[in-house]
């Protein structure tokens, strides 16, 4: 049998195994149209054609991920996310890169979109004209291609944005659609007058109010086209299995340049129905894992990680091997922020208890900021088990973050300040607000108690390529145009040259913080209990202590992180459960528990401790 006998044996294997819940989803998007089968066969011969184009190293990935299925699921995974544009001016500037990023551990790079979107109507990269083409200014898809390969073979796994609710209005489809082709108005939920968008608005809510007001904008030709986000971002219609094909397509070439794992934008308002909010409705779920089906015959090691910063009940219910493998935590980051807020630890310890352990399989990606802003995403219902007020208490943590609180340390920017309903969120970089603008120690001692939980808790850390040497707030973002309405510019500076050069100093801001994450990074990476992302709680019976347990065999690691600015002592009878021999493994010393422990302001510790006979 030759390669080329080979890999259509693999297909048609995988074929076996995979299409009957392919064809069963597809059915339940669209069996009830009268060309089902058609679509169903067009959409088989795609992915039949992308495997024909698929390339043979590529191949081989797909065979070696096939038997270890948890690769991205190692204590010595950690990601890096950054603009392309903003950290290394271009594609190639990444590549020249590659150096750092193997000598800081990374084992998946987020490149921010990259395709070809229009200026100044970008919305950073989130309004794409074309899936197929990077941004000139960043490079060539025969640089993306080449960049994928050099990173694959130093270790680490390149992601990048499919931004799949919605397309820029330069897009092909949406200019077609424009200019009134009935096959490609089809492509998005366009309506020849307001009855029907009045009628989708009495449920579904405003996101950039902004921008434009509802949830649709009127075409030059009188028409009214869904724009959940940006009035430059049309919606697509996924009731339509044109588009699912035509996506599907976009997809397998992208896994075909290399990437390994595909963000998922916005999964939460993929699907629309009139009478609902438009948001998390089961055929969300039902696309995604239609869409997961699709890969596992054409691109069986592309990952999808979930972006649904919604209700932590919904954010748990896209994670799953077949649907998305991973997702970001946006609970436990924004409960850091809350807990550093407050010096309290009850909202974060009850989240680490009910809402952390997910399905085998998959993995959650922590980190303590992202390019976006900060919404308080935590459940009313579970602040008002601890006698907390939702709403109110957003308000403090939005007045704290923005520096209107009286005592506050950080140094915030608001996002989408919306006094008609109370909303808004927060932009900052890590530094910022942690409050490092006074050079301070206890900011410092902030940024790497944050990072401390992110490291520990179980998942992918990552990091926002900057924040491992302290980079501040960029308050010049106004300046650049396209960036004056967007405060979270603010967060996303250029590349911190003089700060890098720093990063070895341990008598600095950057040394020492860089110097800390390494610390933590190498200790994880040779910590296997610190693999996978299963956490046990541990109750500290101290609201200023966060704990919990990372199980192993016969052993586990106790974290500790003290949140307050005063020392705390966790008695021997708490943790009496463990044998009095403990080894503290980011100090390397051992430790006695016999006569507890007296955790500094603002520390922590990562403790292998074993349980009593």
């Amino acid at each position: 049998m030759g390669p080329g006998d080979q890999d259509w044996a693999d297909f048609e294997r995988r074929f076996c195994r995979h299409f009957p819940d392919l064809s069963r989803l597809f059915h339940s998007l669209y069996g009830s149209r009268p060309d089902f089968q058609r679509q169903l066969t067009s959409l088989l011969l795609e992915i039949a054609r992308s495997w024909k184009d698929r390339p043979a190293d590529l191949k081989l990935v797909d065979a070696g991920r096939e038997g270890n299925s948890d690769w991205f699921q190692s204590n010595q995974m950690l990601g890096g996310v950054c603009y392309v544009d903003r950290y290394a001016s271009d594609l190639e500037g990444v590549r020249s890169r590659i150096p750092y990023f193997k000598e800081l551990g990374l084992t998946y790079l987020h490149l921010m979109p990259l395709f070809l979107a229009p200026e100044p109507h970008s919305d950073g990269g989130y309004a794409v004209s074309s899936y197929r083409e990077v941004n000139p200014k960043l490079g060539t898809m025969e640089q993306l291609r080449n960049l994928a390969a050099e990173l694959r073979a130093n270790g680490i796994s390149l992601v990048v944005d499919f931004i799949f609710n919605h397309t820029s209005d330069e897009h092909e489809w949406a200019r077609k659609a424009a200019e009134g082709d009935p096959e490609y108005s089809g492509y998005y939920w366009i309506f020849p007058n307001r009855s029907l968008p009045d009628e989708f608005e009495k449920n579904v809510r405003e996101i950039f109010p902004d921008d434009h007001p509802g949830s649709f904008i009127q075409m030059p030709d009188g028409r009214w086209v869904w724009a959940t986000f940006h009035s430059f971002q049309w919606d697509l219609n996924y009731s339509n299995p044109e588009v699912f094909r035509a996506m599907a397509g976009e997809m397998l070439f992208l896994a075909n340049q290399g990437v390994d794992i595909l963000r998922m934008d916005a999964v939460a308002f993929i699907w629309k129905q009139l009478g609902t909010t438009c948001e998390n409705l089961p055929e969300a779920h039902t696309l995604l894992q239609a869409f997961n089906a699709v890969c596992r015959i054409g691109a069986p090691s592309l990952l999808f990680k979930s972006e649904a910063i919604v209700h932590p009940d919904e954010v748990a219910l896209y994670i799953d091997p077949a649907e998305c493998q991973l997702s970001y935590n946006p609970l436990q980051m924004a409960l850091i922020w809350e807990a550093m807020a407050t010096r309290n630890v009850s909202l974060l310890s009850q989240a680490l208890e009910r809402r952390h352990n997910i399905p085998p399989g998959t993995s959650w990606i922590n980190y303590v900021r992202s390019h976006d802003d900060i919404g308080w995403t935590f459940s009313d219902e579970d602040a008002a088990e601890l006698g907390i007020n939702g709403f109110e208490h957003r308000r403090f943590l939005n007045s704290f973050y923005v520096n209107r609180f009286p005592g506050s340390f950080a140094h915030g920017v608001p996002f989408q300040d919306n006094p008609r309903t109370g909303d808004c969120r927060i932009s900052g970089t890590t530094a910022s607000l942690c409050g490092l603008e006074d050079a301070s120690a206890q900011a410092l001692e902030r940024i790497l108690l944050a990072h401390s939980v992110v490291f520990s808790t179980g998942g992918i850390p990552l990091l926002y390529l900057g924040d491992e040497v302290g980079q501040l707030n960029d308050y010049q973002y106004a300046m650049e145009e396209g960036h004056t309405a967007d405060s979270r510019w603010v967060h996303r500076p250029h590349y911190p040259a003089a700060q890098y050069e720093k990063r070895h100093d341990p008598t600095t801001a950057e040394g020492t913080i860089f110097g800390g994450l390494q610390r933590m990074i190498s200790v994880r990476s040779a910590t296997p209990e610190m693999a996978g992302t299963r956490l046990i709680d541990f109750n500290t019976h101290n609201q200023s202590v966060l704990g919990y347990q990372r199980p192993g065999d016969g052993s586990a690691i106790l974290a500790l992180a003290n949140f307050s600015d005063e020392p705390q002592d966790i008695p021997s009878t708490t943790l009496s459960g463990f044998t009095p021999d403990a080894e503290d493994i980011l100090s390397d010393s051992p430790l006695s528990l016999g006569y507890g422990i007296t955790l500094n302001p603002r520390s922590y510790v990562w403790l292998r401790v074993r349980p009593q006979a």
